[in-house]
């Protein structure tokens, strides 16, 4: 795992600060529409990390669509900046960055997009633009991911050794890359998969809320209150039935970042003036052959009186994650240590002021 002491971190932008690939993830559905042409998502998986230019040469040819690759370009690129206004930071992301800057750790952005866009993503997010010590784009290199360009300029502009640089990525692109400069290499796969895919890199974890600062020699964090660590609200529909919850969208994309992978907790509001405590068993299930989420639950209230009602959730806590991407059903099982976590929690001060705001969307 970790060997070397780490004195600076470097970050991709898309699918592992932002959730774009998730608010984007419909545009090439839609656009090939009226080509005539279905998405082939296992194409487009193994794209995920490319540079757009490199993007758009495969996906003209894959699909055999009439026009250039420039052409391709001009009209699917207005579609993409405004999806990018909706993107929102992956949980555990600004925790992370705000921990770095608290204790001087120097953190640097290099991104597979080009500067101008990787900018537009930047300042949608409040305080990003100058929490960076470095911000670079891939035509401000010689060569994209995977070669090691982009991480090593950004380990030249922040004053620190390449061998010293943590890289975190979301793809296989990125994490070649970041070993192919000599860093250390964190993986938080934005596509659920098998992790033997993501082998290459130094360590893999679900989320940034499972990310260890001490593995690599970094200050410890210390902001969990009671056994439990307060999140930024994951909000989201369903119904519910059986112990378990069924995500509602109002469209096809979900509300439940991909990286969401434990156990949390938060309220539960729905057509009555009652409002009930939750607990959540956040997994993938990969059973079926093709991976799916899995929602299980223990709802503190009558389970009859919301069965097969819309509900809205809130999820305010988290309390632990799960040991394997396969995830063994005992690991991902609500316990009863879970419950009484969340109890003590939902009922403290520390998480008191997200009871005054309903989990409406």
């Amino acid at each position: 795992m970790a060997g070397r002491r780490i004195s600076a971190v470097i970050f991709d932008l898309d699918g592992t600060l932002l959730n774009t690939e998730q608010v984007t993830k419909d545009l090439l559905k839609e656009f090939l529409v009226g080509y005539g042409k279905v998405v082939d998502m296992e194409k487009e998986n193994k794209r995920m990390g490319m540079i757009h230019h490199q993007s758009a040469i495969a996906i003209v040819k894959d699909y055999d669509l009439p026009i250039t690759p420039q052409q391709y370009s001009q009209s699917i690129m207005p579609m993409y900046h405004e999806r990018w206004l909706q993107a929102k930071p992956l949980p555990g992301v600004n925790r992370l960055m705000k921990h770095l800057q608290k204790h001087g750790i120097p953190f640097a952005l290099a991104s597979n997009s080009v500067k101008k866009n990787v900018l537009v993503k930047v300042s949608s997010q409040e305080g990003w633009g100058e929490s960076f010590s470095v911000i670079l784009g891939s035509d401000e290199v010689k060569s994209g991911k995977p070669s090691p360009d982009l991480f090593l300029e950004a380990a030249s502009r922040m004053g620190v050794d390449a061998s010293s640089c943590l890289v975190i990525e979301d793809s296989l692109v990125g994490i070649k890359a970041g070993k192919a400069a000599n860093m250390q290499v964190v993986a938080v796969p934005s596509i659920q998969t098998e992790s033997d895919e993501y082998s290459i890199a130094d360590y893999v974890i679900h989320s940034f809320l499972d990310f260890q600062p001490q593995i690599w020699g970094l200050p410890l964090f210390d902001d969990w209150v009671m056994k439990a660590l307060p999140i930024d609200p994951i909000r989201f529909k369903g119904s519910y039935k059986n112990g378990f919850l069924e995500e509602i969208s109002d469209n096809d994309a979900s509300d439940i970042p991909g990286q969401a992978w434990g156990v949390y907790f938060g309220w539960v509001d729905f057509d009555s003036p009652d409002r009930f405590k939750i607990v959540v068993s956040i997994r993938w299930d990969c059973s079926s052959g093709s991976f799916r989420r899995n929602i299980a639950c223990f709802i503190n209230g009558s389970n009859e009186q919301i069965c097969d009602q819309q509900i809205e959730v809130a999820l305010v806590g988290y309390i632990r994650g799960f040991q394997t991407m396969q995830n063994p059903l005992t690991d991902a099982q609500i316990l009863d240590d879970d419950k009484s976590i969340a109890e003590a929690c939902l009922d403290s001060a520390a998480y008191s002021y997200h009871r005054c705001s309903p989990a409406k969307l």
